[in-house]
């Protein structure tokens, strides 16, 4: 069967398996919610800014390449991270569906080298055949966008019930804090600021208060610059009212 079919067929039967207990799955440590919202919302504003991009204008289409860029190289770094960290964690317990996962990844790679080379075709195409480049940049980027919003769902849908039948949340932050520590410096950073803009206000208030409680200072000072930065005033006003109410209780 070929494996988006099988994974569809086994994400139903999960929904279906687990309707009873939704309650308390609901409770379980989601180990995707955070980077995933971070993806989705790279995914969301780099097509906005695609399709408001002038690529007859050289500052313009420099941001756009960059941005998009920065998309194929952060999916392949998450891409890898689940290759080594998530995927083996479940090989023991269900094979056929790491085996189906693998060749998403595989799916994957080949969307993201069709997205670099239309990256570079366009850089080195002239001005009179640019916009026809940006067209077919444009509905390269929306393939790789479907196709990673759907198997991000597919991760949180499958994936996720898999370490909640066989692993208990510890031994699943466990995971997560060896998948933060093996982090270049540069995607902790890139994937911190998409992740702000991702989450609502209830999630940072949480991952902020996590990180206070578990990390270095520094580490917490520099995710709290990265929430002023990125988080729209009120919202951000928001957040301090949150972080203060907890200081004044304790």
């Amino acid at each position: 069967m070929h494996a988006a079919l099988y994974l569809r067929v086994i994400s139903l039967q999960f929904s279906s398996a687990i309707n009873l207990n939704l309650k308390h799955f609901s409770m379980r440590v989601n180990i995707f919610n955070q980077i995933h919202k971070g993806l989705r919302a790279l995914l969301y504003e780099t097509s906005l800014l695609l399709q408001q991009t002038d690529f007859s204008d050289g500052k313009e289409m420099k941001d756009a390449v960059e941005r998009v860029m920065l998309v194929a190289n952060l999916f392949d770094d998450h891409a890898r991270h689940e290759d080594k960290f998530i995927l083996p964690a479940i090989q023991g317990f269900e094979p056929s569906i790491v085996d189906a996962f693998e060749q998403e990844h595989i799916t994957d790679t080949h969307l993201t080298r069709a997205l670099k080379d239309s990256l570079q075709a366009i850089q080195m195409a002239s001005p009179l055949v640019r916009i026809e480049m940006a067209n077919e940049l444009g509905k390269t980027f929306i393939q790789f966008m479907v196709f990673n919003l759907e198997h991000m769902a597919k991760e949180e849908n499958i994936l996720n019930k898999i370490l909640w039948r066989y692993y208990s949340d510890e031994e699943i932050l466990a995971i997560q804090k060896n998948i933060l520590a093996s982090l270049s410096p540069w995607s902790a950073a890139a994937g911190s600021r998409w992740i702000m803009r991702g989450l609502n206000n209830p999630e940072i208030v949480r991952w902020l208060r996590s990180v206070e409680d578990s990390a270095p200072e520094a580490v917490f000072k520099k995710l709290f610059v990265t929430a002023e930065s990125e988080l729209p005033a009120h919202r951000f006003r928001q957040l301090l009212e949150a972080l203060t109410e907890r200081v004044m209780v304790a």
